[in-house]
C-alpha cells in the first residue's frame, strides 16, 4: 500500500475523532512566508518532497498564483501528524496575504478553530498582519505565532543573539496587545502568545527549521547556537536537529483547540439560535448524530464537477446522495459527492461528520455564508460573514463579441458567487455590467478569470466608488404618495461621529432592529435614549428611527417604509452612489385607512422622494475612499517617497526611524493611487517596501465636489447637475 493510500485511509478514520482534529489557518501579511511554511508542513506529512518544500508552492495551484508569486485563493489540505503516540488529523487552510484578497481570510476563519500567524522577523508586525490577526480573533479563532526569516536578521541585519531576543520581545508584545483587546474575556490569559509555554516558534520556513522552548529543552539548542548555525551557513544541520514540521505541528496540536473544545465557545458567538435546542446542543458537543448544520465558507468552480461548496460541519453528518436544505435561500438540493481536500484534489468519502471541513458537490445555488441543514427542519442560520473591507474600485465590462453577451451575464454571476467580496451589477436595460473589487490587482485577477471561462471581454479604466452623505440638517420634509392620500414627515441629520465609527468598525450589526441589546449598544455609542429605543433599521451605516406615536396602520406599512428607505440609500440623489452616515427620523404620518390606497405603489415613492428631498436640503456632499499607505525606505529616499504621497493629495500620519530605515504611514485617496506601484519604485530606485490597507471614507475636498459629481453623472448618462429638492417634493 502506497504512503498516499495509507494517509487517505488514516484521514477517513480520524475524521470521526473530533478530539484528534485540528482545523487551522495560516495567516500573515503578504510575502511573510505563509505558502512556504505550508509547503514545509506538507513535506513533513509526506505529501511533497522535502527538497522541493519552500520552492514548489504546492498550495498555489492557480496559474495566476504561480505567475505572480502570491496567494490569491485560500487553499485547503488535510494531513496526518503523530504527536505523543497519537495521530492527529490537521485540516489546513493557506490564506492570501494581499489586502485585495482579505475576503478569503474572513471566510477561512469561519471554518477553522486556530490560526498560525506568520510574522517576518525583519519587517515585524505589518498592517495586514494586524488585520488578519483581528479577523481571526473576531471569529473567536485562537492564534499561535511563528516568527519567520530569523536567518535574515543574523546574515543581513547582523544582529547578535541579544538584539535578536529584543526584536522578538517587541514583536510578541505587539501581537499580544491585539490579542488582549479582542480575545474572548474568559479565554484571554490562555490565548496570549508566550515564549515559555511554546506557543511562539522562531525559524526559517525557507531553510526548513524552527525552534520553540520545548524543542530547545529537548535538543539543548540555544539562541547562541542558532546564531552560529546561520553565521556558518549551516542551516541544513539545524533543519535536521529542529525540523520545522515537527515543531510547528506539535505546537498546533498542543496549543490550538480541537472542535470539541472550540465549538463550545464559537457556536454561541456565530449562531443566534437556542443553544439549549437539539441543534444547539449537537453543535456544542460536536455530535455526528445531531441535526445537520453546515456553514458554507467558499464556492469554487471545478471544470469537471461544477460548483464545489466548501464548509465547516458544526453539527450532524453530511452524506453523499442525500437531500439538503439551504436555510438562507430556502432552496433544496441533493449532494452528489462529499469529501475532504488533499491539496489540489478532493478525496471523496460517503460521509463527513461534525468537526471537519467538507467539500460538497451538488449544493446548487449555495453561496458563501449559507447555512445547510436537513429538509423539514427549522434551523436558525449562522451569523453572516462580515468582511473587513469593501469594494472601492469598479470597472465596466463588455463582451468583445455580442453573441457572448448571455454567456457573460452567466459568468459574472458565477464570479460573484465564487468571490462574495466582488460586487456585480448587471443592468440589462443599459447593457452596462459593473464589477467592483478591493483594488486594481483584485479586478485584474477577476478580469483574467472571466477571459479564462471562455468569454473575451473589454474593460473600462478603473472607476472609484464614492459615497453620498450630508453635512447639515433638514426637516420636517413632507413626502406625498402619488394618490396624495398618504403623507410622511421626516427629519434628516448626520449620524453622531462615535456612532458612525461603530458602524464602520462593524460593532453594530446592520439589519432590522430586534432586541434590547441593540438599544443598549446604540446608547453606548452616543445615541439619545429616546431615539435608541425607536430605531427600526440599520442600513448602509445609516439609521431609520420611528419617532411617531399611536399612528394607525403604521405597523402594516412598516416593511414598505423600510424598503423605500433602503432603496433610496442604494442610489443617492447627487450622483446615484450609495448614501451613508445619515439619520432619518419619521416624525409624523397620515395614512389612508383603506389598504388599497396604501400599497407599495403609494408608499415606496412617497418615502423615497422624501429621503431624496431631505438629502438635497441638508447640504449633500460626496465621500471618497481612502487607503492607508505604509512605506519602508532607506533614509536617503525619504524625501522622494514623501513627495510621491503628497503629490497624490496624501497626508503623512506618522514617521518613524529604525537604523537607517524610515517607516512612513500616510492616508491617500484611492482615486490618486492608480499607477502608484511604478511611481514609488522609480522614486526610491526600487529600494522601498510598501503596503496598503483600506481606511474607510472621508469627505471629498470642497473644491473637487462639483467636478467629481459632474464626472460621475456624465459617466452614468445623467443630467450634468443634480435636481434640487423641489423636483422630489413638488
Amino acid at each position: 500500500m502506497s504512503r498516499r493510500t495509507k494517509m487517505i485511509n488514516k484521514i477517513k478514520e480520524l475524521m470521526y475523532q473530533p478530539k484528534n482534529i485540528r482545523n487551522i489557518g495560516i495567516v500573515a501579511h503578504i510575502d511573510h512566508g505563509k505558502t512556504t511554511l505550508s509547503d514545509n508542513l506538507l513535506a513533513g506529512a509526506g505529501m511533497i518532497s522535502t527538497e522541493l518544500a519552500g520552492d514548489q508552492r504546492f498550495l498555489d495551484f492557480d496559474e495566476q498564483e504561480q505567475a505572480r508569486g502570491i496567494t490569491i485563493d485560500a487553499a485547503n489540505v488535510s494531513m496526518v501528524h503523530k504527536y505523543k503516540d497519537s495521530e492527529y488529523l490537521i485540516n489546513l487552510i493557506d490564506t492570501p496575504g494581499h489586502v485585495d484578497f482579505g475576503g478569503d481570510v474572513t471566510r477561512a476563519m469561519r471554518a477553522v478553530d486556530g490560526a498560525v500567524v506568520v510574522i517576518c522577523a525583519v519587517e515585524g508586525i505589518m498592517p495586514q498582519t494586524e488585520t488578519v490577526l483581528r479577523q481571526a480573533l473576531k471569529e473567536n479563532v485562537k492564534p499561535v505565532l511563528f516568527i519567520n526569516k530569523v536567518d535574515r536578521l543574523i546574515n543581513e541585519l547582523k544582529l547578535d543573539s541579544t538584539e535578536l531576543q529584543q526584536r522578538f520581545i517587541k514583536i510578541i508584545a505587539s501581537a499580544n496587545k491585539i490579542i488582549r483587546s479582542m480575545a474572548p474575556k474568559e479565554l484571554k490569559d490562555d490565548w496570549l502568545a508566550k515564549v515559555d509555554d511554546g506557543s511562539v516558534a522562531f525559524g526559517s520556513a525557507y531553510h526548513n527549521w524552527a525552534i520553540n522552548v520545548p524543542i530547545m529543552q529537548q535538543t539543548g539548542i540555544t539562541f547562541k547556537d542558532i546564531y552560529q548555525y546561520c553565521k556558518d551557513e549551516n542551516q541544513k544541520e539545524l533543519a535536521e536537529k529542529a525540523p520545522i514540521t515537527e515543531v510547528l505541528l506539535d505546537m498546533v496540536i498542543e496549543h490550538l483547540p480541537s472542535p470539541e473544545i472550540s465549538q463550545k465557545y464559537r457556536v454561541p458567538a456565530i449562531w443566534a439560535g437556542d443553544i439549549e435546542s437539539e441543534e444547539g446542543q449537537g453543535m456544542i458537543n460536536t455530535s455526528p448524530d445531531s441535526p445537520l448544520a453546515v456553514m458554507v465558507t467558499n464556492i469554487s468552480i471545478d471544470k469537471h464537477a461544477g460548483e464545489i461548496a466548501t464548509g465547516r460541519v458544526y453539527g450532524g453528518t453530511i452524506e453523499k446522495g442525500t437531500e439538503i436544505y439551504m436555510v438562507g435561500s430556502h432552496g433544496k438540493a441533493r449532494t452528489q459527492q462529499v469529501g475532504v481536500y488533499f491539496g489540489p484534489e478532493r478525496i471523496n468519502t460517503d460521509k463527513v461528520p461534525a468537526g471537519n471541513i467538507v467539500a460538497i458537490t451538488g449544493a446548487r445555488n449555495a453561496v458563501a455564508g449559507e447555512t445547510i441543514s436537513e429538509p423539514g427542519r427549522k434551523i436558525k442560520a449562522f451569523e453572516g460573514l462580515e468582511h473587513i473591507s469593501e469594494p472601492v474600485v469598479t470597472v465596466a465590462v463588455e463582451a468583445k463579441n455580442t453573441k457572448d453577451l448571455p454567456k457573460l451575464i452567466e459568468v459574472l454571476r458565477q464570479v460573484g458567487k465564487e468571490d462574495p467580496t466582488v460586487r456585480i451589477e448587471i443592468n440589462e436595460e443599459t447593457g452596462e455590467h459593473l464589477i467592483a473589487g478591493m483594488g486594481e490587482l483584485h479586478l485584474e485577477i477577476i478580469t483574467y478569470r472571466i477571459n479564462e471561462k471562455g468569454v473575451e471581454i473589454e474593460t473600462s479604466p478603473p472607476i472609484v466608488v464614492y459615497r453620498e452623505t450630508i453635512a447639515g440638517k433638514a426637516g420636517p420634509v413632507e413626502g406625498k404618495s402619488p394618490n396624495k392620500h398618504n403623507r410622511f414627515y421626516i427629519e434628516i441629520e448626520p449620524l453622531e461621529d462615535e456612532l458612525f465609527q461603530a458602524l464602520q468598525d462593524k460593532k453594530i450589526k446592520e439589519g432590522r432592529v430586534k432586541g434590547k441589546e441593540d438599544v443598549q449598544t446604540f446608547q453606548e455609542y452616543g445615541l439619545h435614549k429616546e431615539e435608541a429605543r425607536k430605531v427600526w433599521d440599520v442600513y448602509e451605516r445609516s439609521l431609520f428611527i420611528n419617532m411617531t406615536r399611536g399612528i394607525q396602520h403604521l405597523d402594516e406599512i412598516k416593511e414598505l417604509l423600510l424598503e423605500g428607505f433602503e432603496s433610496a440609500l442604494d442610489d443617492g440623489p447627487i450622483a446615484r452612489e450609495r448614501v451613508m452616515g445619515i439619520k432619518i427620523k419619521l416624525m409624523d404620518a397620515k395614512i389612508h385607512e383603506d389598504a388599497v390606497h396604501r400599497g407599495p405603489a403609494q408608499v415606496l415613492p412617497a418615502i423615497r422622494k422624501a429621503v431624496y428631498g431631505a438629502i438635497m436640503m441638508a447640504n449633500p456632499t460626496l465621500l471618497e475612499p481612502l487607503q492607508k499607505v505604509f512605506i519602508n525606505t532607506p533614509q536617503d529616499y525619504m524625501g522622494s517617497a514623501t513627495r510621491e504621497v503628497q503629490n497624490r493629495r496624501g497626508q503623512i500620519v506618522d514617521m518613524q526611524q529604525e537604523g537607517d530605515m524610515m517607516t512612513l504611514e500616510s492616508k491617500v485617496p484611492v482615486a490618486e493611487m492608480f499607477g502608484f506601484a511604478g511611481d514609488i519604485r522609480s522614486a526610491t530606485e526600487g529600494r522601498c517596501l510598501w503596503s496598503t490597507e483600506n481606511a474607510g471614507f472621508e469627505r471629498l475636498p470642497g473644491e473637487l465636489q462639483k467636478q467629481i459629481i459632474r464626472q460621475i453623472r456624465d459617466r452614468k448618462g445623467l443630467s450634468p447637475e443634480p435636481y434640487g429638492p423641489d423636483h422630489y417634493l413638488g
